[in-house]
């Protein structure tokens, strides 16, 4: 398979070495769960070539930002209901947004999920007020560049009076949330993507699972890092994954979300610089970010 290597301008005289390509995963800082039968928070946006494709041109700094984990907001259902939303990465023209917070509950019920890379969950049902929608992922719209949709939707949420509550599951880089269910079952988190960037198979960009009500059933945390719901559970770092749902017991809070982290591969033969922490696979060197810094071609 033919992966783009395309070395341009070596020996090429007083010009000196000419532009290269470089492949790339840049992942956002994934959403917060919501309060107290949460919305599972949206994974951070997930922005990949698969192929050695993007220029960047020799000696020149390329700043690298890396998303921060989105925050949970009241550690009572009293308190605003919906999560964090994540921050975003980015690297040269690439930027992929934060993952959205989940819906949760509260004055004056519960709350939708948020719009982001991948969306946050709907919150459950609340007397006197309809369940929570998940909000809408690949907010900007990715998909018209080469790199493809950043995320998915998040999850609906679910609620009949006196009867059962349970919210959604934060979208994922490769698929949506689930919405909730009766019964209290809460829905899960999308799934992540897997990428061997890194120099080993990873799944990354997993959406957080929702929260339910006493007696229910959280859903599970997306394949890639993201939390489950039914209490504080975070999202795992430098996944970029959503942060799982609060559930209706005490201390009712979602969970923070997972910090982004970017990826530049190269051929090694296109250059010597030390950017980033540096490993070889390869033919390859692989340049990781896990906060923000400068990729100097």
């Amino acid at each position: 398979m033919s992966f783009g290597y395309n070395i341009l301008g070596f020996g090429s005289g007083a010009g000196g070495p000419g532009p290269y390509n470089v492949q790339f995963l840049v992942v956002a800082g994934g959403g917060a769960g919501g309060t107290a039968k949460g919305g599972g928070g949206g994974a951070g946006g997930y922005r990949i070539i698969g192929s050695k494709a993007h220029e960047v041109i020799p000696c020149t700094a390329y700043p690298i930002t890396t998303g921060a984990a989105g925050v949970p907001r009241g550690p009572t259902p009293v308190a605003p209901g919906v999560g964090g939303t994540g921050g975003t990465s980015v690297f040269d023209t690439i930027t992929s947004a934060g993952g959205g917070g989940g819906g949760g509950h509260g004055p004056p019920g519960p709350l939708n999920g948020d719009n982001g890379g991948s969306a946050g969950g709907g919150g459950g049902y609340e007397p006197n007020a309809a369940a929570g929608d998940g909000g809408t992922g690949n907010v900007p719209d990715t998909s018209p560049t080469p790199t493809g949709l950043q995320g998915y939707d998040g999850g609906d949420g679910f609620g009949n009076p006196g009867q059962s509550y349970a919210a959604g599951g934060g979208g994922g880089a490769s698929e949506a949330g689930t919405d909730g269910t009766p019964s209290s079952i809460a829905g899960p988190g999308g799934d992540g993507r897997t990428t061997d960037i890194s120099g080993a198979c990873v799944a990354r960009g997993g959406g957080g699972g929702g929260g339910h009500a006493h007696g229910g059933s959280p859903g599970t945390g997306g394949t890639g890092g993201g939390g489950p719901g039914g209490g504080p559970a975070a999202a795992t770092a430098l996944t970029g994954g959503g942060g799982g749902g609060g559930d209706g017991t005490s201390p009712h809070a979602g969970g923070p979300g997972g910090t982004g982290i970017v990826f530049i591969r190269r051929l090694t033969a296109s250059s010597s610089t030390t950017s980033g922490c540096v490993s070889t696979c390869g033919c390859d060197t692989i340049h990781k970010f896990e906060a923000d810094g400068t990729f100097t071609a």
